[in-house]
């Protein structure tokens, strides 16, 4: 195969099948404005990824001849799309024109996709070496057995027979590594939530403005302490040191919504063992509680957020009865009581890797010392999050994410980069922990 040699535009038919164009140059969208890739910037289709026809848009591709931007507009043909297995994150949006009755598109990342050689290709770069989502690695008939047995096992657990559907139903990874005795047990706790966030996946409302739907339902009970406590301390069990357990998960809502349940569990894991990582995937929203939970023996804290800059949290978040300043707040109460801070960072290509985000997140890096940036692709339709982002003033010229990280890492060469919570052996010396992006 030539380096050289550009990938070319892909394109979908009524029926879902995709075709090379001959002719027209694949094209990417910085956010800004569509343009070529470089041979470069384009790898092969990581394993597990996911192909999308992308319905009431047109696919945009470069004449190389003209120098031009063709929209594709061949009739009952759309643009396509792809969603990169976990561990991976997108640097470019696909290129497309959407026509006015084009539906809402569902809640997944959309990256640009071409074709190269008779092999799909895709803007991205693997952010975490970490094994434990790549989804080839997961039997289903492996993990259905295993779901049978911890049911006879715990029949009375209502938290098992939540995580069943979410293994079963809708292939969680997270919940199907508990059933598979390895890496990360999930312990979702809450049914209502604080934030109405735009791409919420677990709540959408019903005739919405956005007209989206949930990937999933949201869990409808609380559960109790020893439940949760059952869960955790099996999985502890099971899996040894390199153990952890997290609130918080794309199955519920806001976890410091339920403050007792979240402290007797923590409480009831630690009167029992030291093993292990506790963590709290949270919005971080009330600091009340986030200080209860340090007292219980909480390790770390992932702190969602798609920005550093307030508006433009808020745009996307719409929290409900607290605000930013809140969010900082505990960020810094976590340092200073010596835990483990991660932020959940959702990117996205044009709001991410603008100079005003690029130092606006610098300062809380050093500002509260943080140990680790998760690098997650926000599940939106660009359109969507764009024009919510716009209108605070929160999009301007992408740099592009590749310098973005490039920039990031040369401010803070001993902060981790990654894209999972990490064992305690990997919080070792907090911001010296051995997790690095792959460039």
């Amino acid at each position: 195969m030539s380096e050289s040699r550009r990938a070319k535009m892909a394109y979908a038919d009524a029926d879902g099948r995709i075709y090379e164009h001959p002719e027209l140059e694949m094209l990417g969208w910085d956010g800004e404005c569509w343009r070529p890739l470089e041979p470069e910037e384009l790898v092969a289709l990581p394993e597990g990824s996911d192909l999308f026809s992308l319905p009431g848009r047109l696919a945009a591709g470069h004449d190389p001849d003209a120098d031009e931007v063709i929209v594709f507009d061949e009739p009952g043909m759309t643009a396509v799309s792809c969603f990169i297995a976990p561990a991976y994150l997108r640097t470019l949006l696909p290129a497309y024109e959407t026509l006015d009755d084009a539906p809402a598109l569902p809640l997944f990342a959309y990256s640009a996709v071409g074709i190269r050689d008779g092999e799909f290709v895709t803007a991205t770069v693997r952010v975490d070496e970490d094994i434990r989502q790549d989804p080839f690695r997961f039997d289903i008939g492996d993990i259905a057995e295993r779901v049978a047995a911890r049911q006879a096992a715990l029949p009375a657990n209502r938290l098992v027979t939540h995580l069943s559907n979410c293994a079963l139903t809708y292939h969680c990874r997270a919940a199907q590594n508990y059933f598979l005795d390895r890496f990360e047990a999930p312990l979702p706790a809450a049914s209502t939530c604080n934030a109405f966030c735009v791409g919420c996946i677990s709540l959408q409302p019903k005739g919405g403005d956005e007209q989206m739907v949930a990937a999933h339902d949201r869990i409808p009970f609380t559960p109790r302490v020893d439940e949760l406590a059952e869960i955790a301390l099996g999985h502890i069990t099971r899996v040894g040191a390199d153990a952890v357990v997290s609130f918080g998960q794309g199955c519920e809502g806001e976890p410091l919504n339920q403050p007792l349940e979240l402290e007797g569990t923590v409480r009831a894991i630690r009167r029992q063992t030291a093993e292990g990582v506790i963590n709290l995937n949270s919005n971080a929203s009330r600091p009340d509680v986030v200080r209860r939970l340090v007292d219980a023996g909480l390790d770390s804290l992932r702190i969602s957020t798609n920005s550093a800059r307030p508006e433009v949290y808020a745009a996307y978040y719409r929290p409900v009865g607290y605000d930013f300043a809140a969010v900082r707040e505990s960020s810094r109460l976590i340092r200073e009581a010596g835990r483990y801070l991660m932020l959940n960072y959702f990117v996205f290509p044009g709001v991410t890797d603008t100079e005003a985000e690029l130092d606006a997140l610098s300062a809380w890096i050093a500002e509260d010392r943080v140990d680790m940036v998760q690098l997650r692709n926000l599940n939106l339709d660009p359109e969507v999050y764009l024009e919510k982002v716009a209108a605070v003033g929160g999009t301007g010229e992408p740099m592009g994410l590749l310098v973005w990280l490039a920039r990031l890492r040369e401010r803070f060469p001993e902060l981790a980069f990654g894209y999972f919570n990490p064992p305690r052996r990997n919080m070792a010396g907090g911001r010296d922990a051995d997790l690095r992006v792959s460039m």
